[in-house]
């Protein structure tokens, strides 16, 4: 058997899709008994979690295994197959052990060396034992990579190469700022009491919010986080629990919200921030401009609200796209930014239409995006040097930018969202209302794409390729256990057989002669089978080594049932074991 997994996370599918493919915890469960009740797989174990859906399998066959694991979780996660097959990685044997305890050191986070996902691998080798569907391999490995995590966070500083996703949350929250500045004297709301929301609840009364008010859809889970959060000796905040039903009017008293549930749909609509907000925003600017969009999901085009006028006139003749174009921060329909990659034809296209617009530059109008008037010389003239431009390469390049000007600053946020659920809890249009600040799981994988990485996460790579090496020494040389045990069982018997033959041979035999050459024809065979038996695990704990088990099997002729037998019986006392 071979261990395989296939899955994807935050670094292989974009949010949308991850969304959809999240599994609640009966989808999980349900993929696990289908999964051990599919030919290939022998154990099975799933590892879910906001960036990641896993399946880790024992299989027999690679290919087979790797198109059932497939189907499998796109059943389950209700994504169909062909859309969720670009997303999906597979890695098998050694390489999936190295890809578990990468993920249990933190390396594989959104935010690199964060220890929650240790949490949350105990979970999920607790739920394939609850199942039964975790047996010898998947134990001795989710185990196994809960002592590397570990070791990585108590040896290497691989905890100052990144913050829990709270911790990195709220400092977006605070555009950078220190989160205890910010955070000092605010009144926040969690929804959820599971263990992302308790830790953000903890995180902001250690951080100094006045108030949290805790809103669960088990109302009795809620008051438990409220009372562990009012008992705590290191903050002295003040903590209520609140049924979900209040949560709209918690909202219009909240400063920080973070919501963090199962659910499958909104918690949030953008209805109901915005209802939150309604008088708490700051003025609008003295020209009316709407604040733009600065997010992910900012508008274009007509979205944005009526545009600002050209002073051109129609758009008969215009070789743009105004409405998409136009909104763009500083964009001038005679500046270089509206023609930059534009063709010889389409130059020349445009030129006729800004003349006819401007009527010999007798006509002026406001820079859309700017305080000053247009001045058609000036731009007429910019546009006769790109013209010559396109004479001599034939296009004008292409610009990056568009041109600087002065953006009508956004209010002040009055409520900050941080939403850590996938799929998510907030919508996300909130984040164009005036006053919010909404933070979610695509925008910290954006923020956190470029952080910068410590020192120490090449220390913890070191140990996670000590760990692997280890680990699959340890797996090939248990491999060869059942059969060495198998072959000492037989010697065992051999030489109860024979004193039993010699017994018969010789009935006057005395007790203290028959103990002494039993003894002899017992060491006799321990000796010869002693250098053997200790060069063959070590040989079979070293890559390729695992024909050294069938090699002894043949040469020794003993039984197969035998050897699965010693197999069974481990099995079940590694079972009695429990968990780590």
């Amino acid at each position: 058997m071979s261990l395989l997994v296939v899955g994807l996370s935050h670094r292989s599918a974009p949010v949308s899709v991850l969304e959809r493919a999240s599994l609640t915890t009966d989808a999980q469960v349900k993929l696990l008994q289908d999964t051990v009740a599919a030919e290939p797989a022998a154990e099975a174990a799933v590892l879910a979690t906001c960036n990641r859906i896993e399946l880790y399998a024992d299989v027999d066959k690679f290919h087979a295994g790797v198109a059932e694991l497939s189907t499998l979780l796109a059943q389950h996660s209700g994504v169909g197959l062909e859309e969720l097959t670009p997303y999906l990685y597979v890695h098998y044997e050694d390489r999936a052990v190295h890809h578990l305890f990468s993920v249990a050191c933190g390396l594989d986070s959104m935010v690199v060396g964060e220890g929650q996902i240790l949490g949350q691998i105990k979970d999920s080798l607790a739920r394939a034992q609850e199942l039964n569907s975790a047996g010898r391999l998947l134990n001795d490995l989710f185990q196994q990579a809960l002592r590397v995590g570990k070791r990585a966070h108590s040896e290497t500083g691989i905890d100052r190469a990144g913050q829990s996703l709270v911790t990195f949350g709220l400092e977006q929250l605070a555009a950078g700022g220190d989160v205890e500045t910010w955070a000092r004297g605010k009144k926040a709301l969690v929804i959820g009491a599971g263990s992302m929301s308790s830790l953000a609840a903890a995180t902001l009364a250690r951080a100094g919010v006045a108030e949290v008010v805790v809103a669960n859809r088990t109302f009795d889970r809620a008051e438990r986080l409220a009372q562990i959060l009012a008992e705590g000796d290191d903050t002295d905040v003040l903590a209520r629990a609140v049924p979900m039903e209040s949560v709209p009017f918690e909202l219009t008293r909240a400063d920080v919200a973070v919501s963090c549930t199962g659910a499958t749909g909104l918690v949030m609509t953008a209805e109901s921030v915005a209802a939150a907000v309604e008088g708490r925003t700051a003025a609008p600017s003295a020209d009316g401009t709407p604040a733009p969009d600065d997010g992910p999901t900012a508008a274009t085009g007509t979205e944005r609200g009526n545009l600002p006028a050209t002073g051109l006139g129609g758009e008969d003749g215009c070789p743009l796209d105004l409405p998409a174009v136009q909104g763009t921060a500083g964009f001038s329909v005679l500046g270089e930014a509206a023609v930059a990659g534009m063709a010889a034809a389409d130059l020349e296209q445009h030129a006729a239409w800004v003349d006819n617009g401007t009527v010999g530059g007798a006509q002026r109008a406001a820079r859309p995006g700017t305080a000053g008037p247009l001045d058609p010389t000036t731009d007429a003239d910019a546009i006769a040097a790109l013209a010559a431009t396109v004479a001599t390469v034939g296009r004008i390049p292409e610009r990056r930018r568009p041109e600087p000007a002065d953006e009508p600053p956004r209010p002040q946020p009055v409520l900050f969202l941080l939403d850590l659920a996938m799929p998510r809890d907030i919508d996300a249009a909130a984040h164009r209302l005036a006053g919010v600040r909404l933070v979610d799981i695509e925008s910290l994988a954006e923020a956190s794409a470029g952080a910068p990485m410590a020192a120490d996460v090449d220390q913890v790579r070191r140990i996670v390729s000590d760990e692997v090496a280890a680990f699959g020494a340890a797996l090939r040389a248990a491999h060869i256990t059942p059969t060495v045990v198998a072959l000492r069982t037989m010697a065992a018997d051999v030489v109860a057989s024979e004193i039993a033959r010699l017994d018969g041979r010789l009935p006057g035999l005395d007790d203290k002669h028959r103990a002494e050459i039993t003894q002899t024809v017992r060491r006799v065979v321990d000796k010869l089978l002693h250098a053997p038996t200790v060069r063959v695990k070590q040989l079979a704990a070293e890559p390729g080594g695992a024909g050294y088990a069938d090699a002894l099997r043949t040469l020794f002729d003993l039984d197969p049932e035998t050897v699965a037998a010693v197999s069974r019986a481990e099995d079940s006392t590694e079972k009695d074991r429990g968990p780590a």
